[in-house]
């Protein structure tokens, strides 16, 4: 387990003077507490290491206590060399790591004020790996404090992020970003992006980019997933870029962005070839036939296709689409110059196993095209789940399918 060697701290009995390289502030970590909505916890000033026992005990009949509770009381100086052995202090750092592992995020702060061993162990990268803040008022200098604490998947959509107050210009860790639909100034969000090289998937669904921001993504260069629906503020040359650097992608998701022709152009001209997945939705005047054929011919290994709103788009485009040999899921919803009839010609593509037309047909016209093509799951879904981080009914708190142990639901006191 890779930590910083730092010096142990002596034992408050000893007259040993120890140099720390680094200083610990309580009230820093009550104040990041405070940033994120949470209690932070008060310590009596006679409390230490020796001090603190851990009480885990059954619980009664009539008591409702919750599983894996630690409380942290006062020990009687009087009887300490009766209960030797449970001092904190003879417990390495790795069994103290394994006990930090199983507290919930609001406990693993509060415990970080203990004293300065704690709180050094209450960073360790291991115990940070996943972090779900999800709809939260973040303080400023909060992100600042924990996105460097080794976090390789953080989940903080919906949320109001102040400025992040990095103490450090390093890289970050994190490989799996969602800050869909959040409230962040675009100075902030250059500063977070521009410090992750290690991306795989990224959502900034909703949100005002700048030109400098999607140059940043493009120094990703694992980068698989990528949501930029509904996003503007960047230039038609930094998305040619964008695609060009990243082509390793396999989702992408562009649909309803602030595009202009030339925008719309470079993303057709450029896209990568092993993509699997593509939302192009919501050009209603821009996307064109000639546009499909370009994309389709560039990307054949397409599974999912999301061309919705596409008013241009007429029956002549099926063509291209059967040309994709791995076709399983096509959305057309609102391409009203496809006719209903028109859309029995795509039951001949043998791998398609569901298609979105929800606005084309009528309520008649849907029920004798499911009997017509039964092999296809027809209007089953409304929203496109192409790259988005989150899938299904909104108790989902997953990101990419990575559930974050590292979280502020269903706390109590919170």
């Amino acid at each position: 387990m890779h930590r910083r060697h730092l010096q142990e701290i002596p034992d408050l009995g000893s007259n040993i003077t120890t140099s720390i390289p680094w200083s610990w502030h309580p009230n820093k970590t009550s104040g990041l507490l405070s940033g994120m909505g949470v209690s932070p916890l008060k310590l009596d000033s006679e409390n230490t290491p020796q001090d603190l026992l851990m009480c885990v005990g059954p619980p009664t009949k009539r008591q409702k206590v919750r599983e894996t509770k630690f409380v942290i009381i006062h020990q009687p100086r009087l009887l300490q060399e009766k209960v030797a052995g449970v001092s904190w202090d003879t417990l390495p750092d790795e069994l103290l790591l394994g006990i930090f592992s199983y507290l919930n995020l609001t406990d693993l702060l509060k415990v970080s004020q203990v004293c300065q061993r704690w709180h050094r162990l209450s960073l360790d990268e291991s115990l940070w790996q996943s972090l779900d803040l999800a709809g939260k008022n973040l303080l400023p200098g909060v992100i600042g404090q924990l996105l460097p604490l080794g976090i390789t998947a953080f989940r903080c959509p919906r949320s109001c992020i102040g400025t992040p107050l990095f103490k450090t210009s390093r890289a970050l860790c994190v490989q799996h970003l969602d800050l869909s639909n959040c409230s962040i100034k675009v100075i902030d969000l250059e500063g977070i992006i521009g410090r992750c090289q290690s991306l795989q998937n990224l959502s900034l669904e909703g949100l005002i980019l700048s030109s400098d921001i999607v140059r940043s993504i493009a120094q990703n260069p694992n980068l698989a997933r990528l949501n930029l629906s509904g996003c503007s503020g960047f230039s038609a040359d930094t998305v040619e870029v964008l695609l060009k650097s990243c082509l390793r992608l396999e989702e992408l998701n562009l649909g309803w962005c602030d595009f202009t022709a030339e925008h719309l152009k470079n993303v057709v001209s450029h896209i990568p070839s092993k993509l699997l997945q593509l939302n192009l939705s919501g050009y209603r005047q821009n996307l064109l036939i000639s546009d499909v054929k370009t994309l389709l011919e560039r990307c054949s290994g397409l599974i999912h296709l999301d061309l919705s709103d596409s008013v241009m788009l007429k029956p002549e485009c099926f063509a291209y689409f059967h040309r994709l040999t791995r076709l399983e899921h096509l959305s057309l919803s609102r391409c009203y110059q496809i006719p209903p009839a028109a859309l029995l010609e795509l039951g001949e593509i043998a791998t398609l196993k569901t298609l979105q037309v929800f606005g084309i047909v009528t309520a008649n016209s849907l029920q004798l095209l499911k009997a017509t093509l039964p092999h296809i799951k027809i209007n089953t879904s409304y929203f496109s789940p192409i790259a988005r981080p989150t899938i299904g009914c909104k108790k989902n708190q997953e990101i990419w399918g990575i559930q974050c142990k590292l979280n502020l639901r269903n706390l109590a006191g919170v």
